[in-house]
């Protein structure tokens, strides 16, 4: 079905008619139906949202990404005696889930700008691989922590602990983790509540987000039990965090501020910042949302700014501040880069 052939006279005289009512009445409640049209008649007008304006973050944040991401997973498959280690297991693994969000969603968010239609089918299986990829890096950035909090705090123990082959298993758990709870998510929403089928051919995730919220009750519990989920792996990284600055801070390595600890500290935390901030605003919103504090047009602005700027955010901070720390990672991606300089510039052989 044409995406364009959704903006029916039927649509359009219920999204006057509601825009109307809004205008005399804002805190009346609003038909499902007529949410719908509404939100279709504003993705369709890009006037009223300037929707493209948000296709920036994404496409630049991709950009960056594929420059070092790539590079640094070369580093790590490439050496054996770096692959080897945990630390660095993890770290291409939660890499690797961040590029393939940064990917899938800048397509998404670029079909949604352009207005593509996608097929119901092809849109819930974006939709899936999205959660799986936003899942498996936030798990993984979860496990790097709870890696690192071991190998401070009992470094005798932590080969024992976690060698490789642990971490091969506790890698996969991670990715069947990834793909269980979104999974469940998908089927509790496809079983109690039913798009109009030009929401899904838009297939744009802010848009989806603010219909979620809107929803059954099945599916705003499934939602909310999602989101807490996410919060309490954020918690573990906080908590694991604050122990070890307490646990290490009599050692003297934060004396300085400039220190290595002291950086490390303040990058992994600002990485951490950038994890949370979405939940939080995402908190806000609801609650002002479901209270009709904030209209709907205000809801999609603020669900474009959460999708499109703050949960892209760490996925391209993350190789930044991670693993370019390693000294491993950043002495061979220095190497790589000398050896292609010196090919460039060497002289060409003389002819005999």
């Amino acid at each position: 079905m044409n995406f364009f052939l959704c903006g029916s006279t039927t649509r359009m005289n219920a999204t006057a008619h509601l825009l109307r009512e809004a205008k005399s009445n804002s805190s009346s409640n609003v038909s499902e139906a007529s949410l719908y049209y509404l939100l279709e008649e504003l993705a369709l007008n890009p006037q009223d949202t300037n929707m493209k304006m948000f296709l920036i973050p994404p496409v630049v944040c991709l950009v960056a990404g594929v420059l070092i991401i790539p590079s640094i997973l070369f580093v790590i498959f490439s050496s054996f005696s770096i692959r080897k280690e945990t630390r660095y297991m993890l770290l291409g693994n939660a890499l690797l889930c961040d590029l393939i969000y940064l990917l899938f969603y800048t397509l998404s968010a670029a079909l949604s700008a352009a207005h593509v239609s996608l097929p119901k089918e092809a849109c819930v299986l974006q939709l899936f691989l999205l959660a799986v990829a936003y899942c498996g890096g936030l798990f993984t950035a979860a496990a790097i922590v709870v890696d690192t909090y071991i190998a401070i705090l009992f470094p005798l123990r932590y080969v024992t602990i976690l060698p490789s082959s642990r971490t091969k298993k506790v890698i996969v758990f991670l990715w069947i983790c990834s793909g269980a709870l979104p999974g469940i998510f998908f089927l509790v929403l496809s079983s109690t509540h039913n798009f109009v089928p030009c929401v899904l051919e838009m297939c744009s995730i802010p848009l989806i987000v603010i219909l979620t919220l809107s929803g059954t009750d099945a599916v705003k519990l499934c939602f909310w039990l999602s989101a807490m989920v996410i919060f309490l792996f954020l918690s573990l990284i906080f908590c694991c965090y604050a122990i070890l600055y307490f646990k290490t801070r009599q050692s003297g390595i934060w004396e300085s501020i400039c220190s290595r600890a002291s950086v490390t500290f303040l990058m992994h935390n600002t990485v951490l910042f950038f994890y949370f901030s979405p939940l939080l605003v995402l908190f806000i919103e609801s609650f002002l949302y479901v209270n009709i504090v904030i209209g709907l047009e205000t809801g999609i602005w603020v669900s474009l700014t959460i999708c499109n700027v703050l949960m892209i955010l760490p996925k391209v901070l993350f190789p930044f501040l991670y693993g370019l720390r390693y000294r491993e990672i950043s002495a061979s991606l220095k190497s790589i880069v000398r050896r292609k300089h010196l090919h460039l510039v060497s002289p060409a052989p003389s002819p005999s």
